[in-house]
């Protein structure tokens, strides 16, 4: 009499009805489930728990738990239901939707596949290798249970294809960064920076997620032949906005400015009275510029190379030689300093001080002796 009921009851359900129904057990391969205001049972085949492969049908639902489902099957005393059909219905109309908006929304890496990840959205999501992030990774493995945020970027419920994209959100929140920092950067400001790379005709410095370029004349206060001679790769250094070209994306920086110039602390550096070392570096017709300290020019005033009366310092000078000088006056303010090269050098007048005293003066002295000597013979 029950089985009559029951093919009377079973009856009344056709292939595509949807239902609802509470887990009442969980086997390995199948599941059973109680139909509501029905006595009949329905049962999940392992296939039909989820888009996704599924090792064992408790690793998809557990007892108790209510579904929605659909009928795939009507057999004489129960019903073959399916709970990937229906989530997959649901899930296409939420997809489309956010494809369709550009959402970005989070989701779970279910498995590592060759070729790339796979999500579980309702229906088998599939994130190519190349897809999943802006640099190239070797290995995926960590990735399964992680959750990422993905951009749909191609969708087809016809063929069952679903491709999701990490990349893109990550390329895309760089962008909106990039842009927002560009918008925030003034000329003077003092910020901190990472060395990206280095070329022939200066440094591209990374100063949060936008590079800067810090041309060669702007490395040092020094002449530099090669930036790698002043910065590596990887190092931290602190740059000045020069200039910032927001129509182009153009950064000009300077580590340069960002350092103590060669006139700082120049008066403890090169006290006046002090003695120095330096080399001609300029020579013009009022005197000659001496290079005492990188950066750091003196001027030798004409009057100031020798005790002689010159008429030009190419008389006694020449580029690149190596003197000493006296410093007379500095100024760190206006960055002048006042150097002596005669101020080292003795007096012509001291040096032939010990030379022989002139003819007339013999001269003299020899009388003098040869008239005292004359008086003594008369006596």
């Amino acid at each position: 009499m029950v089985e009559d009921m029951n093919q009377v009851e079973v009856s009344n359900f056709e292939v595509g009805d949807k239902v609802k129904g509470q887990v009442t057990k969980v086997e390995e391969k199948q599941v059973l489930v109680n139909i509501e205001n029905s006595k009949l049972d329905g049962i999940i085949p392992i296939s039909e728990l989820s888009s996704l492969h599924v090792e064992k049908a408790s690793d998809a639902v557990a007892e108790g738990d209510d579904l929605d489902l659909e009928v795939i099957k009507v057999e004489e005393e129960a019903l073959i239901l399916s709970k990937r059909k229906v989530d997959a219905e649901k899930a296409w109309d939420d997809l489309e939707a956010k494809f369709n908006s550009g959402e970005v929304f989070e989701a779970e890496i279910k498995d590592v596949v060759k070729g790339g990840l796979v999500v579980d959205l309702g229906v088998r999501g599939f994130v190519p290798a190349s897809l999943v992030e802006a640099f190239f990774v070797e290995d995926f493995s960590d990735y399964k249970g992680q959750s990422l945020a993905f951009k749909i970027v191609e969708l087809d419920k016809e063929k069952n294809r679903l491709i999701l994209s990490h990349r893109i959100v990550v390329e895309e929140q760089k962008g909106k960064q990039k842009q927002n920092l560009i918008d925030s950067l003034e000329a003077g400001q003092v910020i901190e920076g990472t060395v990206q790379r280095i070329t022939d005709f200066g440094a591209f410095v990374d100063i949060g997620g936008v590079d800067g370029l810090v041309h060669i004349s702007q490395l040092s206060h020094q002449h530099v032949d090669k930036p790698s001679d002043v910065v590596q790769e990887g190092q931290s250094v602190q740059v000045k906005v020069l200039s910032v070209d927001r129509d182009n994306d153009r950064i000009s920086l300077s580590i340069k400015d960002t350092l103590p110039g060669p006139w700082t602390n120049i008066a403890e550096k090169a006290p006046k009275g002090s003695t120095l070392t330096g080399v001609v570096k300029r020579i013009v017709s009022y005197g000659a510029f001496v290079e005492v300290f990188p950066g750091v020019e003196g001027l030798v005033h004409i009057s100031q190379i020798s005790h002689k009366h010159i008429a030009t310092p190419h008389e006694v000078l020449k580029e690149g030689q190596e003197v000493q000088v006296k410093v007379l006056e500095v100024s760190e303010q206006d960055q002048r300093l006042s150097i002596s090269i005669k101020e080292l050098l003795e007096k012509e007048d001291d040096q032939n001080f010990d030379y022989e005293l002139p003819e007339e003066s013999k001269g003299f002295q020899l009388g003098e002796m040869i008239g005292d000597k004359l008086k003594n013979l008369k006596n």
